[in-house]
C-alpha cells in the first residue's frame, strides 16, 4: 500500500505544480487491464485488475527546460485474496541545458551504462558541450522489486560514471564504470565499453564488453558487423560470449559455471514490398566440449493488402540432442481502426539428459479496436500446452486512454 500512496501523492503533486505553470502540457497514457492467469506460486487461477499510468509534464518553465515524468502500476487480486499491490517504476524531474552544459535527472529513474544498468532513487548528471567527450555521473539507492513489492533497504546503492564521444555522426563510443552495494558490501564492480562505427555507407561494426573487477574476468563480450551490399540485403556476423557472474553477496556466487560462446551469421533479403526472407546459422559452445549447431529460416509475407504473415523455423543439433521449433504469426488490418492477430508456436525440446523429447505448443489470438483518437480497446487469449500443463489459458483485456 505504501508505494501506491507514494505514487498517487507524487502524481497529484505534479499535477498541482502544473496547474500553476503558465504553459505546461500534460500527456501520457492510462492503461486499465483485466488479467487472468495461473499463479504458479500458489497453484491457483488468478483474476486481477491492474492500472498502468504513464505521465509526462513538459513546458513547466518559461524556457521549457524542466519536465516531469512518471510511470507506475498498481493491481488488485480479485480471486485469491492477495490484496492491493503497486510498483513505481520511475518518477523524476528532468532539467536540460543548465548553462547550456548540464542536464540532470532527479528522482526514481532507469539508468543504463555500458558497464551496467539499474533503477535508482537518485540523480544522473550529464556534462556536455565541453569538447568531443561528454560525461555522466549517477548514483542513488538501488531499487529492487520482489514478488509483492520493493525489497532491499537504504544501504543498497549504485554508483556509475561514463565518458562518451559526442558530435560524431558515424561514431558512437563509451567507456564506463558501475558499482553496486548490497547492505554496504560491494556486490558488483564492473568496467564496460561500447562502440558503434559506420564505414563506407554500407558497413556497421559494433561491440560491447564488460569486465568484472571482482572476479577479474570478462563476463560479457559482443562483437558484430552488419554489411549492406545492396539496399534490400543485410548480412550480419556476430560473436558473443558470456561468463555468468553474480552479486558477491549472493549464494550463487560460489557455484562453478562455464563460459558460453556463440557465433552467428544471418542474412535478411527483401525480395519486394510483399516478400522478405531470412536465414541464419549459429554455433553454440557450452564448455567442457559441449556444442550445438542451430539453423534458422524465416519469411515475412504480405499476400494481400492489410494481411501480414511471419513464419520462422529453427533446427538445433548437438548438446541435448536434436530439437526444432516453428513460429507462425499473422495480423490483419481490417481498417485503420480495427486489427486482428493470431499465432502458433511449436517446440520440441529436452530439459536435461534424463528426460525424453518433450513438445510445447502455444496458441494465441488477439484484437484491437480504436474507438477514437484517444481511446483504444484490445484483448488477447493464449493457451499453453506442455509437459506441465495440458491446458493453461491466460488472457487480458485492455482499455488505453491517451491524453
Amino acid at each position: 500500500m505504501g508505494i501506491v500512496r507514494v505514487t498517487l501523492m507524487c502524481f497529484l503533486g505534479s499535477l498541482l505544480i502544473t496547474a500553476s505553470a503558465w504553459s505546461a502540457e500534460i500527456h501520457g497514457r492510462s492503461s486499465t487491464q483485466l488479467l487472468w492467469f495461473n499463479n504458479e506460486f500458489i497453484d491457483e487461477r488468478q483474476f486481477e485488475a491492474a492500472e498502468y499510468l504513464r505521465v509526462g509534464i513538459t513546458g513547466i518553465d518559461k524556457e521549457k527546460k524542466l519536465s516531469l515524468f512518471g510511470y507506475g502500476r498498481f493491481s488488485q487480486d480479485l480471486s485469491n485474496g492477495e490484496g492491493l499491490n503497486g510498483r513505481l517504476y520511475y518518477l523524476f524531474a528532468d532539467y536540460r541545458d543548465l548553462y547550456d552544459k548540464v542536464d540532470f535527472k532527479l528522482g526514481r529513474q532507469f539508468v543504463n551504462l555500458a558497464a551496467g544498468s539499474a533503477i535508482i532513487d537518485g540523480i544522473q548528471v550529464d556534462l556536455k558541450n565541453v569538447g568531443p567527450v561528454a560525461f555522466t555521473l549517477l548514483g542513488g539507492r538501488d531499487v529492487v522489486f520482489g514478488l509483492n513489492g520493493e525489497i532491499g533497504n537504504g544501504s543498497n546503492a549504485d554508483l556509475g560514471m561514463a565518458a562518451y564521444l559526442t558530435g560524431f555522426k558515424q561514431t558512437d563510443a563509451e567507456i564506463s564504470w558501475f558499482r553496486k552495494w548490497d547492505h554496504s558490501d560491494v556486490a558488483r564492480d564492473v568496467l564496460g565499453a561500447s562502440v558503434k562505427q559506420y564505414l563506407f555507407n554500407s558497413v556497421r561494426v559494433y561491440g560491447n564488453v564488460r569486465f568484472d573487477l571482482v572476479s577479474e574476468s570478462f563476463n560479457e563480450v559482443q562483437a558484430g558487423l552488419k554489411y549492406y551490399p545492396i539496399s534490400n540485403l543485410i548480412l550480419t556476423g556476430e560473436y558473443y560470449q558470456s561468463y555468468p557472474t553474480f552479486d558477491t553477496t549472493s549464494i550463487y556466487s560460489v557455484f562453478a559455471v562455464n563460459r558460453y560462446k556463440e557465433g552467428v551469421f544471418r542474412a535478411d533479403y527483401a525480395i519486394n514490398d510483399r516478400v522478405s526472407v531470412n536465414g541464419g546459422y549459429s554455433r553454440q559452445e557450452y564448455g567442457e566440449g559441449e556444442t550445438a549447431n542451430v539453423y534458422r529460416v524465416g519469411a515475412w509475407l504480405r499476400p494481400i493488402e492489410g494481411l501480414r504473415l511471419n513464419v520462422e523455423y529453427d533446427n538445433r543439433r548437438g548438446y541435448y540432442g536434436s530439437t526444432n521449433g516453428v513460429i507462425v504469426d499473422a495480423d490483419y488490418e481490417i481498417n485503420r481502426n480495427a486489427q486482428v492477430a493470431a499465432g502458433f508456436q511449436y517446440d520440441v525440446y529436452e530439459r536435461d539428459a534424463l528426460t525424453r523429447e518433450e513438445i510445447a505448443r502455444r496458441y494465441w489470438v488477439g484484437c484491437k479496436y480504436r474507438l477514437n483518437k484517444k481511446v483504444a480497446v484490445s484483448g488477447r487469449i493464449q493457451d499453453d500446452v506442455n509437459a506441465r500443463f495440458s491446458e493453461n489459458v491466460t488472457g487480458r483485456f485492455v482499455v488505453d486512454y491517451d491524453f
